[in-house]
């Protein structure tokens, strides 16, 4: 699941967020932990410009910080950036904050990147707005490099280039840890087929997933890609039980067995791992939650 609190566009963030600060963050990626959730995940935006922060809020946490500080209240839980908008600094000193982090943490980083879609947050930065595409594509592929065994690693692209250059301390995955690519357009399809470790879709409705999903896989067979890769997606709100109050009317509600019932769905069309948001009015609210959907319709979701 996606941390609340950690940012609060006006998209999802329930009111009370608005308040809340790391004790609250503390006790939900603890729940997550302890009710066995696969990853808990945080979002990037370096600033947010006027005219987008109505929507969108100013309120991102970065997320190696937000991380790190959580990997160490927790044991199992894997550490997601969902996503890291990685074409907005050089590839080196991504590598040295996130290999850091997947040390700390005793191996529980997964890299999910995105090309970012706020053109001031580039401009302000010095980078690249218009080729971002151009740029994560070669950025995925240094990464790759930058992440990996050696502690001196190489690469040789158009835009960067690195060897003889060591970091320590190596990421703790080997051969390094995976890297999942976020996006719906075919562009970020495109680049989760042919470069990345796994594929974060945003927002796609369930009618549209199997399509997706089988271009994925045809791009990824003309590429010769033949090893793991995860397939995820972002399922609907969620509350388990039966709300006393109005959750909207997309959200997904009632009990376990139903719950579980639709979200196989999903594995039907061939999603791997479903990334969950639920409806609360209270960090309490929200933990209990977590707790009910960990405790009594995750079993019903595993093989």
């Amino acid at each position: 699941m996606q941390l609340p609190v950690q940012s609060q566009s006006a998209l999802y963030a329930e009111p009370w967020e608005t308040e809340a600060g790391p004790e609250d963050l503390l006790a939900v990626a603890r729940t997550a932990d302890r009710h066995g959730f696969d990853y808990i995940a945080c979002c990037e935006h370096v600033a947010i410009p006027r005219r987008l922060a109505d929507a969108m809020s100013t309120v991102w946490y970065d997320p190696v910080a937000t991380l790190a500080y959580l990997a160490a209240a927790t044991d199992h839980v894997r550490l997601l950036s969902h996503v890291a908008v990685v074409a907005l600094r050089h590839p080196l000193a991504t590598a040295k904050q996130y290999a850091t982090l997947d040390q700390l943490s005793g191996g529980r980083l997964v890299l999910g990147v995105g090309a970012g879609h706020v053109r001031e947050e580039f401009e302000a930065l010095g980078a690249d707005f218009a080729a971002r595409g151009a740029v994560l594509d070669e950025t995925v592929d240094a990464l790759k490099a930058a992440l990996g065994e050696e502690e001196y690693p190489e690469f040789e692209g158009k835009r960067f280039s690195f060897r003889d250059l060591g970091q320590r301390p190596r990421p703790a995955q080997r051969p390094r840890p995976p890297l999942w690519v976020g996006g719906s357009s075919p562009a970020a399809v495109r680049r989760a087929a042919r470069r990345g470790d796994g594929w974060l879709p945003q927002g796609d409705k369930r009618t549209e997933l199997p399509a997706k999903i089988g271009t994925l896989r045809r791009l990824r067979q003309e590429a010769g890609n033949d090893g793991p890769f995860t397939i995820g997606t972002i399922a609907e709100p969620l509350y388990v039980g039966t709300p006393q109050w109005d959750v909207g009317r997309r959200t997904l509600t009632g009990t376990p067995e139903r719950i579980a019932a639709s979200l196989r769905e999903y594995a039907d069309m061939g999603v791997d791992q479903i990334q969950v948001r639920f409806r609360s009015r209270s960090r309490h609210e929200l933990t209990d939650q977590m707790a009910a959907f960990g405790d009594r319709v995750g079993p019903l979701l595993r093989d």
